[in-house]
């Protein structure tokens, strides 16, 4: 058996429950976000988020090369990292919630809807980018290949969600409820008031 079909079919399951046309996972929500910004094809100067949110996104954003800028906003479950069309989508998990054209990143942490304990989901509506995602997230190539004889694409990551996550991930989205509150942003920090992130 092809190992690599159990994390396809979590990423199938995914695009079922959520509506995404397409779902790349990863090792985590964090990950999934750097990965996003660095496919970025116009690039910014800077990217705005939340300043209550997972210090994760900060240094995601700084890493993939932006300047940071942290905005007063009371947001629930998700939010958009402005100007892109990339939502840091941690805090929620419910059937149908896809956005078309949005670029959703999900968090499976263990204090999530979908607790695997680690890792994450891109949900997108773009094949092209979804390749391209799928291929950063494998060291740059594409999964299952042989590594002497297929080509490589940059920036690249060891940033694969491995098939016994996937296979946990499986089951337990199967036992997920259809519809799911978000969940709190209480214990985000101010980033705004974080040395690192002025």
């Amino acid at each position: 058996m092809n190992p690599h079909q159990v994390t396809k079919d979590f990423e199938s399951a995914l695009c079922s429950y959520t509506g995404a046309p397409f779902a790349v996972a990863t090792t985590s929500c964090t990950t999934a976000l750097l990965l996003c910004l660095l496919a970025i094809e116009h690039r910014c100067k800077w990217i705005s988020i939340p300043k209550l949110t997972y210090v994760g996104v900060g240094a995601s954003i700084r890493n993939a090369g932006f300047d940071l800028v942290c905005r007063d906003e009371d947001w629930q479950g998700q939010y958009r990292l402005e100007p892109t069309n990339i939502w840091d989508s941690a805090r929620r998990l419910t059937s149908g919630m896809y956005i078309p054209g949005a670029v959703m990143c999900l968090s499976f942490h263990w204090t999530k809807h979908l607790s695997i304990g680690q890792g994450g989901a891109i949900l997108l509506d773009n094949p092209e980018k979804a390749e391209k995602l799928r291929r950063m997230r494998f060291d740059g190539r594409r999964e299952g290949a042989d590594a002497k004889g297929d080509d490589f694409v940059w920036p690249s990551f060891h940033a694969y969600m491995m098939p016994r996550d996937a296979a946990e991930g499986l089951t337990r989205l199967s036992l997920l409820p259809k519809h799911n509150a978000d969940l709190p942003r209480s214990d985000y920090p101010d980033l705004s008031l974080i040395e690192a992130f002025k």
